[in-house]
Order: structure tokens, then sequence, then C-alpha cells
């Protein structure tokens, strides 16, 4: 074939391409016949769904009194609180669904069954909406097509024969006392009769960055109804922000459901101990390490509730290692920060400094005591009455102190702790503190005033986390320190007496963590060879 010939081929080829729209292009490897004796087939011959009573689910009048609380804040508003739609991960192939954490503590509904789900809270008189609030919420949701549709084996994205069964509008509000409607109905739901409030039309606040296509209906509604879309974006992100500081304070189902989280993280760590002596010596033994806790977060939660760090060495000095690509090395500490997301989509967040062959040395053992001092100084001022801010000065205080009398600042630790110098924090540059709940950083969209600089009330939950992280290439300090990170953290709820740590059946102090490991391998050895490890 001449230049000029192979040139007319390749023009042609690319018109009858374009005859296609791009968006079907990824339907091209299917070969789904498409008769109307195949539809028919299709149709027929299915068992009927076995009929079930649905019960209420435990968490139904929790989310209830949550939209009451933030119906008070936003009367005469319709708010739009969207669930979200699968993310991408590479072309055509989608992340496991998360729901949006707003949608799911005001809904209670978790795991992977409702995108694109949106809830709508419409205003109504004051007092007349549920429960004596001043809305109305409605659940509006894509419900499953029958057997007898094309969407059953055709459509990928919502078919049964693909994605499995979905529970029904009626299942749904059954189960957590919702109203449903089908998603066909929302835009009308969310735009009819919103304006501009000082012209009489109703105002729409809507959380957004979760669906692009509810971001771009609410916008054109505004738009075409000549609201200032730079006022209803502030009111946007304060209804983000009330339903952040909605979680600051947890209920008795949030508080048992994170008991459920961490009890399966402890598990999870047991289940690293375990694999330990198999990560020495591999080439990416962190991997092996990882890998064990992702198998008892899928076993007995929804997912991880974040990345693992699984950081050996040196790595362990890097804050969020998540490559988790390095070797495991006899006499070296591992660093595991990890944490199961239960079902219900509450997660914890633990993390232990191990040591790879069993025993801390005694330099590791000096750095991982100081590093428990400022824990336990941080877990005596974590009660009520006192700041959120206190818990990290109170941990800051033993560090430093402990780094001046090891020779590591270059000024007195009072000078350190001051504002004008903090050179304690080369070597310990995070918070001491984070909340913890729905988010492993929850409630991150909340006012400063209501956050560090809030007063610890009974019911809040959250991480007490010191470290130590003396990097190898660090010529500030000594060569023994260099190549070790400690860090660890735990998950504390405040109670009306003070505190509970709900990670305390993980041993924290250095002599009950070699006991601990070397517990589990003696297990381990004197496991039959068709037992398999205890769960």
């Amino acid at each position: 074939m001449s230049q000029g010939s192979e040139h007319t081929a390749v023009s042609h080829h690319a018109s009858e391409d374009a005859a296609q729209p791009m968006d079907e292009r990824v339907d091209n490897r299917s070969q789904r016949p498409d008769s109307d004796q195949f539809r028919a087939f299709m149709a027929s011959s299915w068992a009927q769904p076995e009929t079930t009573t649905t019960t209420r689910a435990e968490v139904a009048e929790f989310a209830a009194a949550r939209r009451a609380r933030l119906s008070r804040l936003f009367p005469g508003e319709r708010l739009v609180i969207p669930a979200g739609a699968p993310k991408v991960r590479s072309n055509d192939t989608d992340y496991r669904f998360r729901p949006h954490s707003a949608f799911a503590h005001v809904t209670g509904m978790g795991v992977d069954h409702e995108p694109e789900a949106v809830l709508v809270m419409e205003p109504t008189e004051p007092g007349h909406g549920d429960d004596g609030s001043d809305h109305v919420a409605t659940l509006y949701f894509h419900p499953m097509a029958g057997r007898d549709s094309d969407e059953f084996y055709a459509d990928a994205k919502n078919g049964e024969f693909w994605v499995g069964s979905r529970p029904t509008l009626q299942q749904l509000q059954d189960e957590f006392g919702l109203p449903t409607q089908d998603l066909s109905a929302l835009e009308t739901a969310v735009t009819k009769d919103a304006g501009n409030a000082a012209l009489g039309g109703l105002s729409i606040r809507l959380v957004r960055d979760v669906d692009l296509n509810m971001d771009a209906l609410v916008d054109t509604s505004r738009i075409n109804t000549g609201v200032d879309l730079e006022q209803s974006d502030s009111k946007d992100a304060t209804l983000t922000e009330a339903l952040s500081e909605l979680r600051l304070v947890k209920d008795e189902y949030e508080i048992g459901q994170l008991r459920v989280a961490v009890d399966a993280t402890i598990r999870g760590f047991e289940d690293i101990v375990s694999v330990l002596p198999r990560a020495i010596g591999g080439e990416r033994g962190e991997r092996v390490v990882e890998g064990a806790f992702f198998s008892r977060a899928r076993l007995e939660g929804n997912d991880l509730g974040y990345d693992t760090i699984a950081a050996s060495g040196n790595n362990a000095t890097v804050l969020h290692w998540i490559r988790n690509n390095g070797s495991v090395k006899p006499g070296e500490l591992i660093l595991v920060d990890a944490g199961v997301e239960a079902d219900s989509l509450y997660t914890a967040d633990l993390t232990r400094t191990l040591p790879v062959d069993g025993t801390y040395t005694e330099i590791q053992r000096t750095i991982y005591q100081a590093v428990l001092d400022a824990s336990e100084a941080a877990f005596e001022v974590a009660v009520p009455g006192n700041r959120f801010r206190d818990v990290h000065a109170a941990a800051m205080e033993v560090l430093a102190h402990r780094l001046e009398q090891w020779g590591l600042l270059p000024v007195s630790a009072e000078v350190s702790l001051s504002e004008s110098g903090q050179h304690h924090r080369r070597w310990m540059p995070h918070g001491t503190s984070h909340h913890l709940g729905l988010d492993v950083h929850d409630c991150a969209q909340a006012k400063r005033e209501l956050y560090l600089d809030a007063v610890i009330e009974p019911g809040m939950v959250f991480t007490i986390e010191p470290g130590l992280y003396f990097k190898e290439e660090d010529l500030a300090i000594p060569e023994q320190y260099r190549g070790i990170g400690v860090r660890i953290e735990d998950d504390v709820l405040v109670t009306e007496q003070g505190n509970e740590n709900l990670s305390a059946a993980l041993p924290r102090r250095p002599e009950d963590v070699e006991a601990w490991i070397q517990g589990i391998w003696n297990r381990d050895e004197n496991v039959g060879p068709t037992e398999g490890p205890a769960a």
C-alpha cells in the first residue's frame, strides 16, 4: 500500500469510528444477543423471590434523631445530601462503592446498596415534620428492575445479573424508617419552587463535590432562578460544616459500632504478628503484613478504614508510608497503623510498633518508653472539662523533656515548648489526636472552636497517637537513634468519669508487647496441620 493510500484508509477508519459516540465504545467488547427471542427467553422461567419480612434496623431511630437535630439548624430550607456515585478506578472499572459519610450518618445506611441515592429534607411548618422537626425526609433511590426487563441482564451498572440483588423501595423504607421514592422523581423534588428566598423562592443547601450530577442540577436551577452562586456556595459549605459538627459527640449506636471496629482491628494485629516470621527476609515483607490485615478487614468488616501503613526500619519515619514495598529485617521495628471499617462504615485507627524478631533492643525500648509515657500523659488530660488541644500539649511536654535528657535538643525543653521554639517537633511533626468515627479523620469540616479549641465532652471519640521519628539521614542526632520510628495509637472514648481506652486489649507496655508476640508465635507452633491459626 502506498503512503497516500494508507493515509486515506486511516482517515476513512477514523470517520467511521466518529459515528459511534465515545461513551458507547466501552461496550464494544460485549457480544450480547439482541433478538426478540433472546429477550423473551431471558424474561421467562425465573423463580419468584422469597417474601421476607424486613425488620427495622437498630440505627434507624438514631439516624432519625440526627436528622431532627440537623433540621433545627436550617428551618425553611431544602437540604440535599447525596450518597455519591461509584468512582472510576481504571477506564470502566470502579472502586467498591462507599457512600459519603454525611449521607451514611443521617440515613444510617452503610455497605454498598445505595449508589447515586439522595436524601432530600423538605421544609415544612415548624414542628410538623418528622419526629416534630421542621422537615420531612425522603430517600430517592434506583430500585432493582424486574427480571422481565432488559436492565436485568443488559445494564452492567444496575442490572441484577451484573451487580446482584438490591433492596426494594419498600424494603429500604421498612428497614430505615425513611419514605422512599424512585430516583426518577429526584429532579423535580430538588428543583421545584426553588429560587431566590427574597423573592419567595425556596432556598436549597447541597452537600457539594459528592455527586457531580447533583452539583450540576442545583447550579443550573440557581442560574435559571437568579440565585447568587457565590452566596449559595457559602450556604452549601455551612451545611457541610454542620453535618461534620453533628458527629463530634457520638450516640450509643456509634459507640457500639466503634467497639466492633476496634475489636476486629485487634484481631487483625494478631494476624500481623502471626505472619511476621514469614515476612522476614522477603523482598516485599511489608506487603505480607499489609495483606494479613486486609484479609481480616474483609472477613469481619466492609473494608479497610484507610490504607494500611506497614513500615519497617527507616520506612517507619515516613508518616504516611503506604507503599509497603520494603523488606522486613530482624532487629528492626515495624510500625503498623491500621483500622478495620465495620459494615456500618465506622472505623478503628490503631498503631503499634513491634520488634520484628520479638524483642526490643535497648535503644528501641528507650524510645518506645518515651512515646508510651507521652501517651499516658495525654490520657490523663483527655477528660471532660479540658480542651482538645490540651491532649497534644501534655504529650509534647513529655517528649520535649525526654529529648532534652538525651541531649538531642539544641535548646532547653522549656524554650522548645514555647511558641517561638518548637524544636522538638522535628521528631514529632504531627498532631497527637483527631476525632474518629465514619471517617478516620472524623468531623474534619468542623469549626476550629468546636474542634481544636473545644472543651472535651462525654461521648467524644478520638485517637491518642504520639510518636518519635528519627530518620537515617538526620545528622542532628547520634547514629544510634537513626532509622527508628515509633508511634503508639489508641482509640479513646470520653466518659462522664474520665475516659475509656477502647483498644486497651492491644498491649502497650514494651514487656507486654514482647510477651504477646511470643504467645502468638508459641500458639501458632502448636497448631495442628489441619487446624489453622485461631480466628
